[in-house]
């Protein structure tokens, strides 16, 4: 971080656990929030990120725009390295920061950031007063932005005849897949999504159709967002 003060903040780094295998639960677009609580405001940022070098520049982004707060509080996960790191920027040590990677964890994400920024109002809260306001505007946060869990999903593709294209539709519905693009020309080549446990019944569904003619083969993986989480 560019500022000296951070020299003094608390940093520290935690183990999180997650599937990644099953699922990969991540922020859907940024969100935003307002707390407010005996005068002090607090702004919430959550933003999905896949670097430190992302988090750290939108936790900057942030600070320049309200450079006259008097904290930018942060906490950011990233499935790389499987690490989180917060700060309490000169807030009580364990009233802030860590409140906040509490609600990552707790509502069990990664690869994002949240910054909450206090406006003080002249008031002091105290610890518990802290710990709900900070906890407040990122939860607030979150629930604008969404939180969904992306499944993997395989790209298979297929090369079949004109005359067989007609039966892809009914074929992929069977498997849950979804056809991504298809290519005409002699033969039309189309490529399609499903699940990763799904992949072999799509295979075969398309060769037993076909009487052994058309072969399916993976040329990829990517991810889609399925089930959205409820945050209390």
């Amino acid at each position: 971080m560019s500022r000296s003060a951070d020299r003094s903040v608390a940093t520290e780094e935690t183990a999180l656990s997650q599937n990644e295998k099953d699922f990969y639960t991540t922020l859907l677009s940024d969100g935003s929030s307002l707390f407010v609580d005996r005068k002090s405001e607090f702004l919430g940022y959550a933003k999905h990120v896949t670097s430190e070098e992302e988090a750290v520049e939108f936790v900057n982004s942030i600070r320049k725009k309200h450079a006259d707060a008097r904290h930018n509080v942060y906490a950011y996960v990233l499935k790389e390295g499987n690490t989180a790191r917060y700060s309490d920027d000169r807030e009580p040590q364990g009233t802030a920061g860590l409140p906040i990677l509490d609600v990552i964890k707790r509502i069990g994400f990664t690869d994002a950031v949240i910054v909450v920024t206090r406006y003080f109002g002249g008031i002091l809260l105290g610890t518990g007063g802290l710990v709900r306001a900070y906890t407040s505007a990122a939860k607030e946060a979150v629930k604008d932005a969404g939180v969904a869990r992306f499944m993997p999903f395989s790209i298979v593709e297929f090369s079949v005849d004109y005359s067989f294209y007609q039966r892809v539709d009914g074929l992929l519905k069977k498997c849950e897949a979804i056809e991504e693009e298809a290519e005409f020309s002699d033969k039309v080549t189309v490529r399609a999504s499903v699940r990763l446990e799904r992949e072999a019944e799509l295979i075969d569904s398309f060769f037993s159709a076909s009487s052994g003619r058309v072969l399916g083969k993976r040329v990829g993986e990517t991810l889609r967002a399925g089930e959205l989480l409820e945050i209390p």
